[in-house]
């Protein structure tokens, strides 16, 4: 196979060069407050291997043997059998990446980037993040020997800090929310070079999201389901499934794009805003949801754009929905996750009079749970007192 980048803006084309991160033409026409202009996608050329592993493999750019020695970055498809009869949906799917070595989706993009890093020979990653994406490059780069730096802001939940601090990362709090984070790590890059591994500023984050695409494919018999549901924040995990099922179809393995839903939190929804009105603001936003927080979402105008070519959708759930579904899908299945997951799970339930029963569906489940415990602390109730003897048992 061969690679190549190409601007998802003006379609122009150019080699892979870690120095080439948007594309120059369009990032000359970069305002402040608007999301990236010019993103750069991964573009494959050539010849499928028959085999789905094969398969999957070849469509990454970057060869196996500079991959850091971690386990298996996968999801594996849930089928929650009593939530399937609840919502009466016989083939609803979760995809669970709470399992990943560092517990979380980012571990998709963390390891591309870091294998691509080893492959330029560059030891230093510098990022942004509200706290997945930095645990997990740092976990990643743990295992690869890189020098991890971190812009965190100061709210992330302690534990994905923690995790980040474990793994041996440079951590910087930032007093303020993700897109300072965001600004001072690219100046930061700028200053002492390395390796940017910003969502959408550095092209294979993306490239590493659209494995989630093409696991589902491969785990489903190879097979595509009819909807997907995304939880949503700057638009780049949404941008990976796409380009994962864009792939399968550049080859012929799908004959449509399936329908993607994108959910986003009430408190943090510019993409559901730009959606409606076709253009984005800077508006502030808030919800409990940090791994989908953000003001400006970086990747925006190219899921934007995929959303009005494929006929995907954005709905949006209130914070309460979230610590409902959350407590929902942990009690009904097993599986506890994160509220960003939680999101698209209360983006399901609150959609599910769209959904026909005969549809395969498949919702994101971006994280573990205990990722984030103050938030599920609001779902549950925690007893009050200790007992002292089996006659403190009330029935």
């Amino acid at each position: 196979m061969k690679f190549k980048y190409q601007c998802s803006e003006c379609g122009s084309t150019y080699d892979l060069d870690p120095e080439l991160t948007t594309c120059p033409s369009c990032q000359k026409n970069q305002r402040d407050n608007e999301p990236l202009r010019g993103v750069l996608e991964v573009l494959a050329e050539g010849t499928l291997p028959p085999s789905p592993a094969d398969r999957n493999v070849a469509l990454l750019p970057v060869p196996l043997e500079f991959f850091p020695p971690v386990p298996r970055i996968t999801g594996e498809l849930w089928h929650p059998l009593r939530l399937c009869e609840e919502m009466k949906l016989p083939e609803l799917f979760i995809m669970n990446d709470g399992s990943n070595p560092t517990g979380s989706f980012k571990d998709r993009a963390s390891v591309l980037v870091s294998a691509y890093a080893q492959q330029c020979g560059i030891n230093s990653i510098v990022l942004a993040s509200t706290g997945n994406a930095g645990s997990s490059m740092a976990g990643i780069g743990a295992a690869a020997g890189q020098k991890i730096v971190l812009f965190l802001p100061e709210t992330a939940p302690p534990a994905k800090m923690i995790q980040a601090l474990q793994y041996g990362a440079t951590v910087y709090k930032v007093a303020g929310n993700y897109d300072m984070a965001y600004d001072l790590s690219l100046e930061y890059s700028e200053i002492m070079g390395g390796m940017n591994r910003n969502t959408a500023w550095n092209p294979m984050t993306m490239e590493g999201k659209k494995t989630v695409s093409l696991e589902i494919f491969s785990q489903l018999g190879d097979k595509a389901p009819d909807r997907v549901i995304v939880p949503t924040g700057d638009g780049c995990i949404l941008g990976g499934v796409y380009k994962g099922f864009k792939d399968l179809l550049q080859f012929g393995l799908i004959k449509k794009m399936p329908r993607i839903t994108a959910v986003q939190a009430e408190g943090s929804n510019a993409l559901y805003r730009a959606w409606k009105s076709g253009s984005f603001d800077d508006s502030p936003s808030s919800t409990i949801a940090d791994s989908i927080s953000v003001d400006i979402p970086r990747n925006g105008y190219t899921a934007l754009r995929y959303l009005n070519e494929f006929q995907g959708e954005v709905i949006t759930v209130s914070d309460e929905q979230i610590i409902q579904a959350q407590t929902h899908l942990s009690s009904g299945s097993g599986l506890f996750t994160e509220p960003a997951g939680a999101a698209a799970w209360a983006g399901l339930v609150k959609h599910r009079d769209k959904i026909s029963a005969g549809e395969t569906v498949v919702v994101l489940a971006t994280g573990s749970g205990l990722k984030d415990t103050a938030t599920a602390m609001k779902g549950i109730h925690v007893p009050e007192q200790s007992i002292h003897t089996i006659k403190d048992v009330r029935g």
